[in-house]
């Protein structure tokens, strides 16, 4: 596996083999799924594959020797804590597991080295997350709309940080996830700006790993942080007639998805307000272009 080159999508800057990195960021409340998913990684890292270990704000276990491990004093949310573990990792490319997903497939880190290997534009490669009960998973873990076949590859607009793999030097140069977004579509965030520089992403249905078929909504500050995270995503990425457009059509779904729930609908404006109030940071409206390979894509940047 590896080595390879330049920062940008241009001819010529991939070597013919890639290294890769692997990390996993915890906060130490699931000790054994954290265990399992250090374990899933043994043969990738027999086969050469840095492990690189996150305590995002956590103490963590005993590991094997040949983990890299990064203590973070206080919880970063994920993206402090995968953009610690990109500064950490030596890979060219970096592949995330959380630390209750699992690699099933002990070759899933040749699979992803020869993907980016062939397309030196590809950024991100999003992996099909299985249900390990045996179900059909949920449909927010395959990030396109039509979500309804997962064993179906194609190129996508965003991923799910549950399962992925980015060509570093394209993840450094766009940014990184935002740090402030803390939890909650960090990774549209950065893949609007990928996007934007001439990458691509795809969604690889035959690169795998397991995760429980859980939803973000569990989270006591999930209504908060989408509401607020909304509005953050667009004030920095949108030009402003399309800002409007993706908050209102967000609105009108979000209304219609939780009418049942007011407690829910009073923490998602809450939060939307919030979103309005909070310093976005710096301000990179996408290009038209760019929006126009989204919407060739099939996800315009309005839905």
């Amino acid at each position: 596996m590896s080595q390879a080159a330049g920062t940008g999508p241009g001819p010529g800057s991939v070597a013919d083999t890639l290294s890769v990195s692997c990390v996993i960021i915890t906060m130490g409340t699931r000790p054994d799924e954290l265990t399992r998913a250090i374990e899933s990684t043994e043969p990738l890292r027999a086969d050469g594959v840095e492990l690189v270990l996150v305590g995002n704000g956590a103490e963590l276990p005993p590991v094997p020797g040949d983990v890299k491990t990064v203590l973070l004093p206080e919880n970063l949310g994920v993206a402090g804590g995968r953009n610690a573990g990109v500064e950490a990792s030596s890979g060219d490319l970096v592949m995330f597991l959380d630390d209750d997903g699992w690699f099933s497939d002990p070759g899933i880190a040749k699979h992803v080295a020869g993907r980016f290997a062939a397309d030196p534009r590809l950024a991100v490669l999003a992996f099909r997350v299985v249900d390990p009960t045996g179900g059909t998973g949920v449909r927010w873990h395959v990030p396109r709309l039509r979500a309804g076949d997962p064993d179906r590859s194609s190129p996508v607009t965003t991923f799910v940080g549950a399962g992925f793999a980015a060509r570093r030097s394209a993840y450094r140069e766009a940014g990184g996830l935002p740090e402030l977004f803390f939890f909650a579509h960090e990774e549209t965030d950065l893949a609007w700006q990928l996007i934007e520089r001439g990458y691509t992403l795809e969604y690889d249905a035959d690169a795998r790993m397991c995760h429980p078929p859980v939803s973000n909504k569990r989270h006591d500050i999930w209504y908060r942080y989408d509401g607020r995270n909304r509005v953050l995503l667009a004030r920095r990425n949108l030009p402003w007639p399309l800002a409007f457009v993706y908050l209102l059509d967000w609105t009108a779904l979000t209304i219609v998805r939780e009418r049942r729930l007011p407690g829910a609908l009073k923490t998602w404006f809450a939060g939307f307000a919030e979103g309005w109030r909070t310093d976005p940071g710096q301000r990179r409206p996408i290009s038209m272009r760019a929006v126009w390979r989204m919407t060739r894509a099939g996800r315009p940047p309005v839905i």
